[in-house]
């Protein structure tokens, strides 16, 4: 049942019973099917089948076993499966219109629930759209630079990078970006003229200089970043073996490798200094990250810079206090507050949080109850990831209906071993 057509058939060989993989692939399919019992609480999910199709598959949140998955997601065909197998008092699913639709016609008298998770998930990234829109209020993160810090070099290696190739070829299409920018031409337009990337044209529109583009990135921090001043100082006392640097590192409780000390100490054998790590702002991620994290579980380094931030940008402040109430809906599973919440996320301004509250005002029933049972999708999404393993066993090459037959027959059997009493050895 697990290992299916080829994999059972080799299986069958240690056991001196020659099937071919069609063989057993057959008498895997005569295997009856356990009768499907229609439960009270059933849960809805889609899943990926192949190549842009998708699947649904229905779970038992009850008994956590898969009933029965079909291809395709469209609310008549959830319909019609209802109206076979009356009985269903509470549906979980995602904000999906569809499944929405189709849990409606076929089981009217059941409540809805829709899935908390799935919920938060569509507000963080409705945050991360927001933090993507005021990117230039991220660097306010970051520490100020006191007056006795030395201003960083930059102009040297702006000129520098203007005498290689590199950065003359970055400058010229900087300015042939720009130049068509400016007429109002889109993106897509002067990408088909320059023959470039839409991305590397949004890139290069975005610039205000096109040393931006060129520009290396700060380097990340690193494990080697302690030792550094070590380094500094074993070369100023001779010492110039990478090798040996790296020994003695080691007893000092670097668990690096070798390469990364080489690395390191590069630019004191050209007699430059040290590449020293600059922090990066946030990127959108990790700011939208910051503010759905939970105020006990951020640590000292978000709990710093966070403040300056939303201190700095009204639109991620706004976010911010919202994300929070609707976290205390969930932690106090009491969603009294809601109709004032979608209130506010509707009168904020803002196009994701505003488009959010007209999707959850639609749903507003199914949210609540969301926010206020026990009832989730968490049944669904792990029985979801055996549905991907079964995919993969297959490599792609079998059908929906060999699919579903080993899905619903291997849980079952799990369950059976799970539920079989062990007998201790003597």
């Amino acid at each position: 049942m697990v290992l299916a057509g080829t994999g059972g058939s080799r299986m069958l060989r240690i056991l001196n019973i020659r099937l071919s993989r069609v063989a057993v692939l057959s008498q895997l399919m005569r295997v009856p099917l356990p009768p499907l019992v229609t439960p009270r609480v059933l849960g809805v999910d889609d899943f990926a089948l192949y190549g842009g199709i998708y699947g649904t598959l229905l779970v038992d949140a009850t008994t956590r076993l898969p009933l029965t998955l079909w291809e395709g997601r469209d609310a008549e065909q959830l319909g019609r499966w209802l109206r076979e197998h009356p009985g269903v008092e509470v549906a979980c699913r995602d904000g999906s219109l569809t499944y929405r639709q189709g849990i409606t016609a076929g089981a009217p008298e059941a409540v809805q629930v829709s899935d908390r998770f799935h919920l938060w998930q569509d507000l963080s990234r409705r945050v991360q759209d927001i933090a993507a829109a005021h990117r230039g209020c991220l660097p306010a993160a970051l520490p100020t630079v006191s007056e006795d810090d030395p201003p960083p070099v930059e102009e040297s290696t702006e000129n520098a990078a203007a005498d290689t190739r590199a950065g003359r070829h970055a400058q010229s299409l900087f300015e042939a970006v720009q130049a068509l920018i400016r007429t109002g031409r889109s993106h897509s337009s002067v990408a088909r003229e320059l023959g470039l990337d839409r991305r590397t044209v949004g890139k290069y529109a975005r610039a205000r200089t096109w040393q931006e583009v060129v520009r290396r990135p700060p380097r990340k921090p690193s494990t080697l970043d302690p030792y550094l001043e070590y380094l500094r100082q074993r070369r100023d006392e001779g010492q110039h073996s990478e090798k040996i640097l790296h020994e003695e590192l080691q007893t000092k409780g670097y668990l690096g490798h070798y390469q990364r000390v080489k690395m390191a100490v590069a630019p004191l054998r050209r007699g430059l200094p040290i590449d020293e790590p600059r922090e990066r702002p946030p990127s959108p991620r990790e700011a939208a990250r910051w503010i759905t994290t939970h105020p006990h579980r951020r640590g000292p380094h978000i709990n710093d810079r966070l403040p300056r931030l939303l201190d700095h940008c009204p639109e991620l402040r706004t976010a911010h206090d919202l994300v929070r109430r609707f976290a205390a809906m969930l932690d106090n599973r009491d969603a009294t507050s809601m109709p004032q919440w979608l209130k506010d996320l509707a009168d904020t301004g803002l196009a994701s949080l505003t488009g959010l509250a007209r999707a959850l005002r639609e749903d507003r029933d199914a949210v609540a109850q969301g926010i206020t049972t026990p009832y989730n999708s968490g049944v669904n999404e792990g029985r979801i990831t055996d549905v991907k393993l079964q995919k993969r066993i297959m490599a792609g090459r079998a059908g929906v209906r060999l699919l579903r037959h080993r899905v619903v027959l291997i849980a079952h059997l799990r369950r059976r071993h799970a539920d079989r009493p062990t007998v201790s050895p003597r």
